[in-house]
C-alpha cells in the first residue's frame, strides 16, 4: 500500500507549532499522533494518524518513551498483552515529543505496569 507522507508532514507540522504538551503520567494509555511511517514501524491511522500508546517512562514533561499498541493477539517476546483488547509491541519502543499526545484512554494497573517492564528488561538482555 501506498503512503501519504505529505498527509502526515502536513499534520506534523501543526502539532509541531500549535499544539500544547499536555499533563501525564507514566501507566497511562493515550492516542498518540505517531504519523505515517517507514516499512514496518507501527503507523497511526485516521486524521490525526493516532496509535493507543502506553506511557513507559517520563523524562521530563517534553518527552517520554512510550511503547505502541494493537489489537491484533499476538505472542512472543516481543509482545505483551495488556487486555483481552490491547497488547504492548516491545520491540517498537520509541522516545516521542509529549505534543504527539492527543488525548488520555486509560491508565494500567501497578502490577501489570510492572510486569510489562519486567518483560521489556528481559527482551533487552
Amino acid at each position: 500500500m501506498k503512503k501519504d507522507y505529505k498527509k502526515w508532514h502536513d499534520r506534523k507540522s501543526k502539532i509541531h507549532n500549535d499544539k500544547k504538551r499536555p499533563f501525564f503520567h507514566e501507566r497511562e494509555i493515550w492516542f498518540a499522533s505517531l504519523g505515517e511511517n517507514v516499512g514496518f514501524e507501527q503507523d497511526g491511522s485516521g486524521e490525526n494518524f493516532l496509535r493507543p500508546a502506553v506511557i513507559l517512562l517520563k523524562f521530563n514533561n517534553d518527552v517520554a518513551w512510550i511503547l505502541p499498541l494493537t489489537r491484533t493477539d499476538k505472542i512472543g517476546k516481543y509482545y505483551f498483552k495488556i487486555s483481552n483488547q490491547s497488547v504492548a509491541i516491545l520491540s517498537q519502543i520509541r522516545l516521542i515529543d509529549t505534543k504527539r499526545l492527543q488525548y488520555k484512554i486509560d491508565t494500567m494497573s501497578e502490577n501489570n505496569f510492572t510486569k510489562l517492564k519486567e518483560a521489556l528488561i528481559a527482551l533487552l538482555r
